[in-house]
C-alpha cells in the first residue's frame, strides 16, 4: 500500500519513524512519501519537505510566514493528489495538518492520525473537524481517550512511542566512552535542552546559560540539534564554558544529574528517563498574551497535564529568569529536597503511559482497519 506521512518537528519525525518501520514489517510492499525529518528517511521515506523549514512557533510567528505556510499547503495537496496513497497518516502538527485532513477527506482519501493534537489544552472546536474529516485517531495519553468518547468520537488508545524509542535506543554507551567522545570532563552533566526551533531557541538559551557561574561544581552541556545548523548555537555560547552534543539527546539524558528543558515532548521524555527537571518557556509577548487567554489547562508540560498536579517546576515567560532557574535547578540536584521525590513521581508516571510496542500495537491497527 501507499503512505502518505506528514510530520512538522522533531518528535514527530521520530515517532512516525518507528510507526513507518513496522508498518513495513506488516505490509513489505509499502511505498512512504513523507514530510519529516532524516529518522523517516532513514526508515524508507521518501521526504518531500524536511521539518525544519516548517517548523513555526506562536500566533505571532504564523502570521509572520503565513504565506509560506500557506505555499507548503497548496504544494502539500498537488503532491499528495499526484502520489495517490491509500492512506494519508497526520502525526500531530495540527494548523497544518488538520487542512490536510480536510483535502484528503473530500478527495476520498483515508485519514487516519497519529498523537492527537493537544485539543483537551486549546482550540477544543477542532474535534469537530477531527470528527468530520478524520477516520481514526490514535492518541498517546491515557485522558485523551475519554476526552474524545465526550465529544462523541472514539479513538483508540495505544500508549506512548516514547516507551519504543528508548527501549529501542541503539545509541546506547558507557558513560565513560560518552563522555570521552565528546571530551567532556569527570565533572557531573546538567544537560540544557533549548528546543529544537529557532525562535524557542533564541529565547531559552541565553537564560539556562546565565545559570553557569552558580555551579561551578557541574559542567552543563547543550542539547544541539543539527538540522538548525551548528553555528547557530556560536552566538549563544561565547564565552560561556558549556559543550554541545549534537543530536545525541537521549544520551545525554541519560549522563545527566539533572536537566533544564524546554517546554513539549522532550519534558516527558526526560521524565521517562528519572532525570529531576525544570521546565522552561519563554515565548514571544503577544504570542504568550493571546495564549494565555486561550489555553484551558493548568500545566504547560505534558508532565503536568498526565499526573494531573505538579511533579516538575514550571517557570514560564517573565518566571524565567536566572534566579528562578538556579533555585529550583538547586532543589531538584541529588542529595536535595525535591530530587527523590520527583524520582517518585516519575515512576508512577510510566505506569500511566502503558507499556511498550506502541508503534507495533498502532501499525497493526492501521492495517486492520485499510483491509476490512
Amino acid at each position: 500500500m501507499k503512505y502518505y506521512i506528514i510530520a512538522g518537528e522533531a518528535s514527530g519525525d521520530l515517532h512516525a519513524s518507528n510507526l513507518m518501520k513496522e508498518l513495513a514489517l506488516l505490509d513489505p510492499q509499502a511505498q512512504f512519501r513523507c514530510w519529516g525529518g532524516d529518522l523517516m528517511q532513514a526508515a524508507g521515506g521518501t521526504l518531500v519537505k524536511h521539518y525544519s523549514s516548517l517548523a513555526f512557533m506562536g500566533f505571532t510567528e504564523v502570521l509572520l510566514n503565513l504565506r509560506t505556510i500557506l505555499k507548503n499547503l497548496e504544494f502539500c495537496k498537488k503532491d499528495l493528489a499526484a502520489f495517490d496513497p491509500d492512506v494519508v497518516i497526520l502525526v500531530d502538527y495540527p494548523g497544518f495538518n488538520l487542512r490536510v485532513a480536510k483535502f484528503a477527506h473530500q478527495t476520498g482519501v483515508k485519514v487516519f492520525y497519529y498523537i492527537s493534537p493537544q485539543i483537551w489544552a486549546w482550540k477544543q472546536s477542532r474535534v469537530k473537524e477531527i470528527r468530520k474529516y478524520v477516520d481514526k485517531m490514535f492518541v498517546i495519553l491515557p485522558f485523551e481517550k475519554e476526552f474524545y468518547a465526550k465529544h462523541g468520537m472514539e479513538v483508540d488508545f495505544v500508549g506512548h512511542p516514547l516507551h519504543d524509542a528508548l527501549a529501542g535506543d541503539q545509541s546506547l554507551e558507557a558513560a565513560d566512552d560518552f563522555k570521552a567522545k565528546h571530551q567532556l570532563t569527570e565533572l557531573p552533566v546538567i544537560a540544557l535542552l533549548p528546543g529544537s526551533r529557532k525562535q524557542e531557541i533564541e529565547r531559552v538559551l541565553p537564560v539556562m546559560l546565565s545559570v553557569i557561574p552558580g555551579f561551578k561544581d557541574f559542567q552543563f552541556v547543550v542539547a544541539g540539534v543539527s538540522s538548525v545548523g551548528e553555528g547557530f548555537y556560536d552566538k549563544f555560547i561565547m564565552d560561556h564554558k558549556v559543550k554541545i552534543v549534537f543530536d545525541h539527546t537521549r544520551q545525554l539524558l541519560r549522563n545527566s544529574q539533572a536537566a533544564l528543558v524546554t517546554s513539549g515532548t522532550a519534558t516527558l521524555e526526560t521524565a521517562m528517563l528519572g532525570i529531576p527537571e525544570v521546565v522552561c518557556y519563554k515565548g514571544g509577548q503577544m504570542s504568550y498574551l493571546i495564549a494565555r487567554q486561550l489555553i484551558k489547562v493548568p500545566y504547560i508540560s505534558l508532565v503536568n497535564l498526565i499526573a494531573g498536579r505538579e511533579v516538575v517546576k514550571e517557570l514560564i515567560q517573565d518566571e524565567l529568569n536566572t534566579t528562578a532557574l538556579s533555585r529550583e535547578l538547586t532543589r531538584i540536584l541529588p542529595g536535595q529536597e525535591g530530587h527523590n521525590p520527583m524520582l517518585t513521581e516519575y515512576a508512577a508516571l510510566n505506569q500511566m503511559l502503558g507499556d511498550e510496542f506502541a508503534s507495533q500495537k498502532t501499525a497493526r491497527l492501521m492495517i486492520s482497519y485499510l483491509r476490512n
